[in-house]
């Protein structure tokens, strides 16, 4: 099982404005063979109490919704 980073990538872009219109934003690190996405948030959402949510429900649960392949999504530290 493959996942496209371009096909990453564009969901991500879906997701983007949300993000930014808070003042953060979330970049594409890596996509791995177990379907598991790295991303690093930031900006504003950057070191946020809300930001492990954000991740959770806002860019995991879009991802999952758009790519089924993807089983989670984890900060890049």
């Amino acid at each position: 099982m493959s996942i496209s980073k371009e096909k990453v990538q564009e969901v991500l872009d879906i997701i983007r404005p949300s993000l930014q219109a808070d003042g953060g934003d979330v970049s594409l690190v890596d996509v791995g063979e177990d379907g598991t996405v790295t991303v690093e948030l930031q900006g504003a959402c950057k070191g946020c109490p809300m930001s492990q949510l954000t991740l959770a429900n806002g860019v995991e649960r879009t991802l999952k919704e758009h790519i089924p392949e993807v089983t989670k999504v984890v900060p890049a530290f």
